[in-house]
């Protein structure tokens, strides 16, 4: 069989670049100059070394993220807390119905007794999640802490 010379065949393997880069240069760094240099190269959040130096030589701006564990954690604990908020609205909801709909007015008026002061409780300590909330903000005011 001879090789099929057909132009309109579809080529396999990577397309190449239009401007490839093809020009290499090399640095030597003592000690220092590389912790400085990986710090920063961490800082940018760049995936390849070789794009955070030409961002940096043709002053291409780079962003620096940094991440506070403790701001992350908090934030994290936060929002699982007021999905659990959330969820005890629901049950709430459901326990009234509940009450009204299963029990004589004498009794439900008791159980909704013991959940009117149990909301009281959960509405204390609302408050002061959100006071807490307000100073752990003040502490960590470089932080951005999403409202």
């Amino acid at each position: 069989m001879k090789p099929n010379n057909d132009p309109q065949k579809r080529r396999v393997g990577r397309r190449p670049k239009n401007d490839p880069a093809i020009h290499r240069y090399v640095i030597y760094l003592n000690s220092v100059e590389n912790a400085k240099f990986l710090s920063l190269f961490e800082q940018s959040g760049k995936a390849m070394k070789s794009h955070f130096i030409t961002s940096c030589i043709f002053n291409k701006p780079f962003k620096v993220v940094k991440i506070d564990k403790g701001v992350q954690d908090y934030y994290m604990r936060l929002t699982t807390f007021f999905g659990q908020y959330r969820m005890v609205g629901t049950n709430y909801n459901q326990i009234v119905k509940a009450l009204k709909s299963n029990f004589s007015e004498k009794k439900a008026l008791v159980f909704l007794y013991k959940l009117e002061k149990a909301t009281l409780e959960l509405v204390a300590l609302q408050k002061q999640v959100i006071l807490l909330t307000d100073e752990f903000e003040q502490k960590h005011e470089h932080q951005w802490l999403q409202k």
